[in-house]
């Protein structure tokens, strides 16, 4: 896999399935996101507002529609975006309209890991060409 993610993007990992969340935090270590993973709605918060906030925040869609409010309080860098998934088709309960218009996109994973991978090197460049994210300036062009 070649390294697209800039050192500084994290990427939080929120659900109970751990051997999921596993593998997805290894797929995103492997290209060089710094990931983090939250079992519950609560720690994820916690989780996002102590140290730089995520580039992306993963939420199981069963923990996001039992607290849309709980899911929308992740704070996440500007540009950021929340990507909710679920393992199958069965059971899916409906979430907020307001979780769903800041929803970024809801994909079935494992099957959609490649997708998932995609969305968050979008979110990245987006960030980057927006001029969201942090600026390096060298001291030798900083005005003083």
């Amino acid at each position: 896999m070649e390294r697209t993610g800039s050192s500084d993007a994290r990427v939080l990992l929120v659900g109970e399935d751990d051997a999921l969340l596993e593998g997805l935090a290894q797929s995103f270590a492997a290209l060089g996101y710094l990931t983090q993973v939250a079992a519950t709605l609560h720690e994820a918060r916690d989780t996002s507002m102590s140290g730089p906030a995520p580039l992306l925040a993963i939420v199981d869609r069963e923990l996001a529609a039992g607290s849309g409010a709980e899911t929308l309080a992740i704070r996440l860098s500007p540009g950021g975006a929340i990507v909710l998934f679920h393992s199958g088709p069965e059971n899916r309960r409906a979430i907020a309209p307001t979780l769903q218009r800041a929803v970024m996109a809801d994909l079935t994973l494992p099957l959609e890991r490649a997708r998932l991978i995609a969305l968050a090197q979008h979110v990245q460049e987006r960030i980057r060409a927006t001029g969201r994210g942090k600026r390096h300036t060298p001291p030798e062009q900083q005005a003083f």
